[in-house]
């Protein structure tokens, strides 16, 4: 069975994750703008990262491999690895 992935709905999904799990305040998930540098901008650091990717495992049912974190530096690319990665696996 094959899921249609919406990006939009990705990235919403996923800053949700990132607003509960690094308790953000005064932002939503509709205002967390999608290409913020989470770690410049944002501030987390590797650890934040590694809990968000396990969530996402959770959430999604993908693994980000460790050394894609790097590359995951705001949320769109977040979603857009996400959605790669369910695509992949439903082929």
């Amino acid at each position: 069975m094959t899921v249609e992935i919406n990006t939009d709905e990705l990235i919403l999904g996923i800053a949700k994750i990132m607003i509960d799990e690094l308790k953000l305040e005064d932002v939503t998930p509709e205002t967390f703008e999608a290409d913020l540098d989470l770690v410049d901008e944002v501030g987390i650091d590797s650890m934040d990262l590694a809990t968000i990717a396990l969530i996402i495992r959770d959430e999604y049912g993908i693994r980000i491999d460790e050394e894609q974190y790097p590359k995951l530096t705001t949320i769109r690319k977040i979603a857009e690895y996400v959605e790669k990665e369910i695509k992949l696996k439903q082929n």
